[in-house]
């Protein structure tokens, strides 16, 4: 078994290294795939681990969840790490693998942490002794393993998507490392102001890792004031994160008041306002999907048909955020942030739409008119369904004046604005040849 899945660290070794939890009821987050009844947790539980792939972003526990399994296994364990090894040293574990199967009965686990650094050939070597049962591979990574792992070992294995761990994750494992005096801070006369520990947690980005060693780092590093205490204030959070603390509250009233802000910056054509609070939204951690979201919102409501191509920049800018993640999907964001606010603006459809709405809830229905009821179903036509209905393609320019609708009424007003304008001037001829 590798140095990582020793249960004593050194007193040297990093904050985050001496707390990593060492069984699962110790294990903080990914409850969508740990909790009580879960595969996951009953296959650990009953030590009927099958191969599995860890898949999620830095700090979110992957390395730490193969840890409380290698504790709880009866399996031999070994680990290795995909960019310090190599195929001659997995032939060799898979080699003692099969004597230890043969000689003893026990299986062995293989962990490999960074899998997704093997290339295809090497992949390949763990696939024969995968499928028959020699070795139980997991293997964790970072990178999506539908991109970087090759199809047969994917096949072969359950794959579990770990998140980011939540904020009140993150505050749980801060507090566990002041308090603990065998492997955390708990020896040392630390008050850690409330606000400090939520920065951390905040701008931690759901790294467990970056939040332990930030905390250490800024305790270890403060002198003691005259009463002998290590205040660990949210300056000191800054200065041991190097990052600034933004008031930004992800749920809370400066959340909505930003997002606002920045709705209506776009509607008010001001781009670099946009842009300053997209910035701001971006550096406190938002979700960019919130951003993109908002973006998209705004291009439909603010902009509509003044500037149609507005709403398929955004949606865009929506799927390529997506693609991309932070921090590169502030660019396509922030393309279309600038797009929108520049672009020519009309509500007219927004006002449409809520218009009729109005009258749908709150006037009489009115029924569908027979001539544009369906008619391709057999005895339709006894009903007089589709009689009388003009086809519009066999009149001069593909248009023929007839009613679509219950009762007159009129929702949309195209404005003057954009392109808006040619549809109003579109809309105004086609009337005209109605009356």
């Amino acid at each position: 078994m590798s140095e990582l899945f020793e249960n004593n660290f050194p007193t040297n070794a990093p904050l985050s290294a001496r707390m990593r939890p060492r069984t699962l009821p110790e294990y903080v987050g990914q409850e969508h795939m740990l909790g009580p009844g879960k595969l996951l947790t009953r296959a650990v539980e009953a030590d009927r681990i099958s191969s599995l792939i860890l898949y999620g972003p830095p700090g979110s526990g992957k390395t730490t969840l193969a840890l409380c399994i290698s504790e709880r296994t009866q399996a031999h364990f070994e680990s290795i790490n995909a960019v310090m090894s190599n195929v001659e040293e997995m032939r060799k574990i898979i080699a003692a693998a099969k004597n230890r199967q043969l000689t003893s009965g026990h299986k062995t686990i293989l962990f490999i942490d960074e899998i997704h650094r093997f290339n295809k050939a090497q992949q390949d070597v763990l696939m024969p002794d995968v499928e028959s049962g020699n070795i139980v591979l997991i293997g964790a990574t970072t990178m999506n393993p539908f991109f970087s792992l090759v199809s047969p070992l994917l096949s072969r294995s359950l794959v579990f998507e770990l998140k980011p761990l939540t904020k009140e994750n993150i505050l749980m494992l801060l507090s566990r490392a002041l308090n603990d005096k065998e492997r955390g801070l708990g020896n040392l006369p630390i008050k850690a102001d409330e606000k400090a520990l939520e920065f951390l947690a905040e701008i931690s980005d759901g790294d467990a890792r970056r939040a332990l060693n930030a905390l250490e780092v800024g305790c270890v590093t403060t002198p003691k004031d005259k009463k002998g205490i290590i205040h660990f204030t949210a300056p000191v959070a800054e200065e041991s994160i190097q990052k600034k603390i933004v008031q930004y509250d992800a749920d809370g009233d400066v959340h909505y008041d930003t997002a606002s802000a920045f709705i209506k910056s776009m509607r008010g054509s001001d781009p670099d306002a946009a842009l300053y609070w997209m910035a701001k939204m971006i550096y406190a951690g938002e979700d960019p999907r919130f951003i993109a979201r908002r973006i998209c919102i705004c291009a439909a409501e603010d902009v509509g048909n003044a500037d149609p191509n507005a709403l398929v920049v955004a949606s865009s800018a929506l799927q390529v955020a997506e693609f991309v993640g932070l921090p590169e999907a502030r660019i396509p964001l922030a393309q279309a942030a600038v797009y929108v606010a520049c672009a020519p603006k009309s509500n007219a459809v927004y006002l449409g739409i809520d218009k009729a709405l109005d009258d749908v809830k709150n006037k009489k229905s009115g029924n569908v008119p027979k001539h544009l009821r369906d008619a391709s179903y057999s005895g339709a036509a006894k009903l007089g369904h589709g009689q009388g209905y003009k086809y519009v393609h066999d009149y001069p320019n593909h248009y023929v004046a007839q009613e679509y609708m219950p009762f007159k009424a009129s929702y949309y007003e195209p404005t003057d604005q954009g392109y808006e304008h040619k549809i109003k001037e579109r809309l105004a001829n086609l009337r005209k040849s109605r009356d």
